[in-house]
């Protein structure tokens, strides 16, 4: 192993644990490092591949974006200090920073990182849709930019993106990790050896990664926030991961103190922790602190609608009706209740969560727990009592096949008969993404803070992904691409609660609870607060002695 400017030991412990000796010794007590635990480990640390959170996390340390959102969840400055759009709202131009580096590597001169340009911004954009890289994430500028130039470096700190049509949630787009800023050198240098070797201008700056075993960063000496104080960030001296892939060693882990925080609480011991109703049980009060928060992520069941799939032809679940009798028979509230102890809020509006600004529960009128419509609508759709109503294969994943089970027997209860398959997640989002899969657990997480994020799984020219359920309605889709010109606030709110009803409607999901971000913290945690997209934010955050 290569040594680098601060020791790294490799100790025996909880299989190979990892030590960090001199300041990155947190048992001696001379450490100021922030650990945690990522229980599905981290596949690469090139942000053009920053499809799942826990690579949005590392993501977040080593990079920057032009744009980023505040924890009110307003765009606001990073690499850009500010910005202009045209008349015609088809270009943005970009005024930066002239005043961040590079982390220092030995791919710059004399290993000394050299100062970011716009140049590296249209390069970093280019590369997202560059077919050579094969980034999971050039979908977002699909049908968006420009097709002849869509990215300019007009000069050193200019840069100028051009749309092809107005489309106002553009910035949340540009504060996605996939839009993280990175150096064409390390790029061109490392080649597919990037993923492990970054080179970006965030907060914390790369040390070792031995994968999975723990991955090492330290802090940014020449980072360029500062605090409200004038006091350079972060506070903390370096990060270390682990890759424990059992909740049950993670949690043990925190309660010995070697973690920092969990995220999210395993469901065999959660009752352990927390009451019914959320809280903390009273003998955890006062040992570690339970941060709630609204989280932009909904839980769903998707429903495969396209008529001219054989699966719908011949599934019963291709009728409104049946989808709407499905929606109305169980109970959203008692399972999050029993499920989740309270930590979600019942889905009985749209698909867009709470949390959003646009989400208002009295204009969008979803579904509530009611037998007596279930049977209504099963009557109406020729099956009384659910007679001749063939059974329906629900697919899901071990973890939520608790929640599965629940819903089925409260719908056969009504006359609706489900048989819940366990299957592999791999083969779940291979089925869903193949549309082979009738009816399916699914979550939508948010990439950024605008309905259209949520809305657009339901537009129809857009593929699975992220239309899993082949949903299309002419109504929707006008609602949908008149919200997305419009730059009033109000109205595009209106717009997107059109076109959410308009789905909601038809039924082509069944929406289960709106999440919340749920994070056990060591009370020595200072500056550590919970955000609704569930972003790890450690520029801030202080290890109380």
């Amino acid at each position: 192993m290569k040594v680098k400017s601060v020791c790294i030991k490799i100790i025996c412990g909880f299989g190979i644990a990892w030590a960090i000796s001199g300041c990155y010794n947190k048992k001696n007590s001379e450490g100021n490092i922030f650990h945690y635990n990522e229980f599905n480990g981290i596949s690469s640390l090139d942000p053009a591949f920053a499809k799942s959170q826990s690579t949005m996390w590392a993501a977040h340390q080593l990079y920057n974006t032009l744009v980023e959102i505040d924890d009110s969840l307003h765009i606001i400055p990073s690499l850009a200090k500010s910005w202009d759009v045209s008349a015609d709202r088809m270009s943005f131009t970009f005024h930066l920073r002239d005043d961040i580096y590079f982390h220092d590597d030995d791919v710059f001169a004399g290993g000394k990182g050299r100062k970011l340009t716009a140049k590296d911004v249209a390069y970093s954009f280019s590369r997202i849709i560059d077919k050579q890289t094969a980034s999971p994430g050039s979908w977002i500028f699909n049908r968006k930019v420009d097709t002849i130039q869509p990215f300019t470096a007009i000069d050193d700190t200019t840069f100028q993106l051009k749309l092809l049509r107005p489309y106002i949630p553009i910035l949340g787009i540009i504060s996605m990790q996939y839009c993280s800023i990175v150096a064409k050198e390390a790029v061109e240098k490392y080649g597919t050896e990037f993923r492990r070797h970054p080179v970006g201008t965030g907060p914390f700056q790369f040390i070792d990664w031995e994968e999975g075993q723990a991955l090492v960063l330290k802090k940014n000496p020449a980072y360029f926030e500062k605090d409200e104080a004038g006091n350079r960030l972060p506070y903390l001296d370096g990060i270390k991961v682990s890759f424990y892939d059992s909740k049950a060693t993670e949690f043990l882990l925190f309660r010995q103190k070697q973690l920092e925080f969990i995220n999210d609480i395993e469901a065999s011991f959660k009752d352990e922790v927390l009451t019914k109703k959320g809280t903390l049980r009273k003998d955890w009060e006062g040992k570690i602190e339970l941060q709630v928060n609204p989280y932009l992520n909904i839980e769903y069941l998707g429903i495969l609608v396209d008529s001219t799939n054989d699966l719908v032809k011949n599934s019963p679940m291709r009728f409104k009706k049946i989808r709407q009798a499905v929606n109305y028979g169980f109970d959203r509230r008692k399972m999050v209740l029993y499920l989740r102890n309270s930590l979600g809020t019942p889905a009985e509006s749209g698909f867009v969560p709470l949390g959003l600004p646009s989400f208002d529960s009295s204009v969008v009128k979803g579904y509530s727990y009611n037998p007596a419509k279930t049977k209504q609508l099963l009557a109406e759709a020729g099956y009384p009592g659910g007679k001749g109503l063939p059974v329906v294969k629900l697919l899901t994943i071990a973890i939520y096949a608790d929640m599965a089970n629940f819903i089925a027997k409260q719908l056969e209860e009504s006359g609706i008969p489900v048989q819940v398959d366990v299957v592999q997640k791999a083969l779940l989002l291979t089925m869903t993404s193949s549309s082979t899969a009738a009816f399916f657990r699914g979550s939508w997480i948010a990439d950024y803070p605008d309905a259209e994020n949520y809305l657009s799984v339901f537009y129809s020219k857009n593929p699975a992904p992220p239309n899993y359920t082949r949903y299309k309605s002419a109504a929707f889709d006008a609602a949908f691409e008149k919200a997305i010109k419009e730059d009033n606030d109000s109205l595009r709110y209106k717009l997107y609660q059109q076109a959410d009803q308009i789905m909601i409607d038809d039924a082509p999901v069944v929406p289960l609870w709106y999440d919340k971000v749920v994070r056990l913290v060591q009370p020595e945690i200072a500056g550590f607060p919970p955000n609704a997209l569930n972003l790890l934010e450690l520029r801030r955050v202080r290890l109380k002695k």
